[in-house]
């Protein structure tokens, strides 16, 4: 009875493996443990990544059911391009800062990027990670891309650049505020909100993947990503919900400056 009690539980078991940016680590992971407690026997798995990446990747098949990209743009050109089985839903607004071990910098503003004590200065690879992107956008408009060009080391993705900085490989890292705001990074470090007036904004919209427009679990989760308590998470770690306040008054993290 038991083996078929276990069977039956296993037969009826749904699964769904989600692609998400890196700046939603600690946020999609607490919004993850609230999912499971009402669908404790189903499989739900999550990997995190730059944007630019799992777009190229559910492209050529990769099996994604929902896709939460840091860059609307991506999803965008999938659902498009006939790989979607969603409209392109906005989640959040995603904002830059300064990020600095306090062995380094007990203190950072805009004018560490010009301190002799910065060695290297980690960002995201502009090349696929939005967060790389608009680092780049920030740079170039204080004039100081080609100043920092030669210091400039890449992460994979806005978590890798954290770790970066992290691990003392670079000084100074421009992260997501998300990472800033979590329990490890900001108890070592400290940070310094980049004006938004500095770079394009960081627009984050997800959709479900084609593979996923027959599945129940998935489409549930995104029903779930709307509700009331997943906005305070993500509010917590400082995203800005679309149409709401951009004040930093109104939100978690540092002034700008």
């Amino acid at each position: 009875m038991l083996l078929l009690l276990s069977w039956g539980q296993l037969a009826g078991a749904e699964q769904l493996t989600l692609a998400a940016a890196a700046d939603l680590k600690f946020a999609m992971d607490e919004v993850l443990a609230d999912f499971r407690k009402e669908n404790a026997s189903d499989s739900i798995e999550v990997v995190y990544g730059s944007s630019g990446k799992f777009y190229a990747q559910i492209r050529e098949g990769a099996p994604y059911d929902l896709f939460f990209s840091a860059d609307i743009s991506y999803p965008n050109k999938l659902v498009a391009d006939g790989y979607g089985a969603s409209e392109v839903r906005p989640y959040a607004i995603g904002r830059i800062v300064l990020w600095s071990q306090t062995r380094f910098f007990p203190k950072v503003d805009l004018g560490t990027l010009r301190e002799r004590g910065l060695v290297h200065l980690a960002i995201a690879n502009p090349k696929h990670a939005p967060y790389g992107k608009r680092a780049q956008e920030a740079l170039v408009s204080l004039g100081l891309w080609e100043e920092l060009e030669k210091k400039l080391v890449f992460g994979e993705n806005v978590a890798h650049t954290a770790q970066m900085v992290q691990s003392g490989n670079a000084q100074v890292g421009i992260i997501a505020l998300s990472l800033a705001l979590s329990p490890a990074l900001s108890q070592e470090g400290t940070s310094y909100l980049l004006p938004e007036s500095l770079h394009e904004p960081l627009v984050q919209g997800y959709l479900l993947t084609k593979r996923a427009s027959g599945n129940a679990l998935a489409k549930r989760f995104a029903l779930f990503v709307e509700q009331p308590s997943t906005r305070k998470t993500l509010i917590r770690y400082g995203f800005i919900l679309p149409g709401e306040n951009a004040d930093p008054a109104n939100r978690p993290g540092q002034s700008e400056q």
